[in-house]
């Protein structure tokens, strides 16, 4: 049980369990062939990581380099095809992919020529049909050119995600972003035109200076598109990030009031427009494909992760590149993965022993909405939810944001509004102690 009880209801965006901040250097460095025995590997997921921007927004703190000297992208290329050829060896022959994703950075930074390649090194080398399983891509606007986007619906894109963050100018500025509402209209013109099924836009509310009723503009802009997916963001300030300090109200609990309030107002709006809501942050239009797979659920491990700042799960142990976000240190590390000939042995990461794995189906199941399915629980641990964690269900901030009914648990509205409180205090204290300690660079 975790001994930090959050102060604020945005301690942390949990995307993952454990955090990568909480990763460590192996020693000895397995082989992968032997992290990989015995794994399940008829549903996996493919994630490919491309580490080049354009630009850095104010609020980034993603593993990324703004842009790249001559040959750079044609070289970390050369390294994915590296990495990709000796991970399949490391996987059973009847290894089966049902899921694949690109992401970043941006990975329409690479040219129309790069996505083919990027899409042939998922193809030959892994053995994904990429026509047969669905496809997430991001891009920016300005990297969602019609060229681009030709390769990726060609290939199988099955999901466009569509980094636009505010459809209002003053507030992209704010929040430096360099943008234009414009650009960002053609973009989307472009990719509906592309024929993508699933069109996700991210937009993000807690900009200094932004209003209930200028976030709801911003959020009408986007709904005008009818997109599949919204995703809503609370603005962070992070150390090394373009915004130095936090401007949007004079104290901590202004700044976290007005985000619940904007979350809230973007919330309900959505709800009534007959969008369904799948965790704190995803929003789901009612009469839109399912943009994932049925045989794949983030609760179970899988995860074969490709590219210097992407990581890779399976039952015993997640495991990545190193972490920086820092652009020497982003340059460094991209500089050695290029370079690297020997892709057999995984390097940073953090053992799931059996305690961990059942704290990450746990949090990983109560940040949806859905909530956690007792009985999957049960049959996949042989014992209790409830019991297991007892101490941290009990304790602040989860307290009184639970329900349980038709044999899930599940978080209250309120709960889900305190996601990124609730999630962190689920937390193991080793976990806690490891993410404290790591030095941000």
């Amino acid at each position: 049980m975790t001994t930090t009880t959050p102060t604020t209801p945005y301690e942390s965006y949990v995307y993952a369990y454990p955090h990568k901040t909480a990763y460590r250097p192996l020693d000895p460095r397995p082989a992968l062939r032997e992290v990989w025995a015995g794994e399940p590997q008829h549903a996996l997921s493919l994630y490919l990581h491309i580490p080049f921007c354009e630009v850095r927004c104010g609020f980034c703190n993603l593993f990324t380099r703004i842009g790249s000297p001559e040959g750079l992208t044609t070289v970390y290329l050369d390294a994915l095809e590296r990495q990709a050829a000796t991970v399949r060896e490391a996987l059973a022959p009847g290894a089966r992919f049902a899921l694949a994703a690109f992401g970043g950075g941006t990975p329409t930074y690479l040219t129309a020529a790069e996505l083919e390649r990027l899409c042939d090194i998922a193809e030959q080398r892994m053995g994904v049909d990429l026509r047969a399983v669905p496809l997430s891509v991001e891009a920016s606007p300005d990297t969602a050119t019609a060229d681009r986007l030709r390769v990726l619906a060609e290939r199988g894109t099955t999901r466009l995600s569509l980094g636009v963050q505010s459809f209002l100018d003053e507030e992209a500025r704010s929040a430096v972003r360099p943008q234009k509402r414009a650009a960002v209209e053609a973009a989307l013109d472009r990719i509906r035109a592309a024929g993508f099924p699933v069109l996700n836009i991210d937009l993000i509310y807690g900009i200094d200076g932004q209003t209930e009723r200028s976030w709801l503009r911003s959020l009408d802009a986007a709904l005008a598109w009818r997109p599949e997916e919204l995703y809503l963001y609370p603005l962070y300030v992070r150390p090394l990030t373009g915004l130095a300090r936090r401007t949007a109200e004079d104290s901590p609990a202004g700044w976290d009031a007005q985000r619940l309030r904007l979350y809230r107002a973007g919330r309900d709006h959505l709800l009534a427009l007959g969008y369904q809501q799948v965790s704190m942050r995803m929003f789901r239009r009612a009469d839109a494909p399912q943009a994932g797979s049925a045989e794949y659920s983030c609760q179970t491990d899988g995860m074969v992760g490709l590219g210097c700042g992407a990581r890779s799960y399976t039952s015993g142990l997640h495991y990545s590149f190193d972490y920086a976000v820092g652009a020497s240190d982003v340059r460094s590390i991209i500089d050695d993965y290029v370079t690297t000939t020997d892709f057999t042995r995984a390097q940073f990461g953090h053992e799931m022993v059996p305690a961990e794995a059942r704290r990450r189906h746990l949090v990983q199941s109560l940040l949806q909405a859905e909530g956690l399915d007792l009985a999957d629980y049960r049959r996949r641990f042989g014992t209790e939810a409830t019991e297991d964690f007892a101490a941290d269900l009990a304790a602040a901030p989860v307290a009184g944001r639970l329900t349980v009914g038709a044999g899930r648990l599940r978080l209250t509205p309120e709960g889900l509004a305190h996601s990124d409180a609730v999630g962190p205090a689920l937390f193991s204290d080793e976990v806690r102690a490891l993410m404290a300690t790591y030095l941000a660079r």
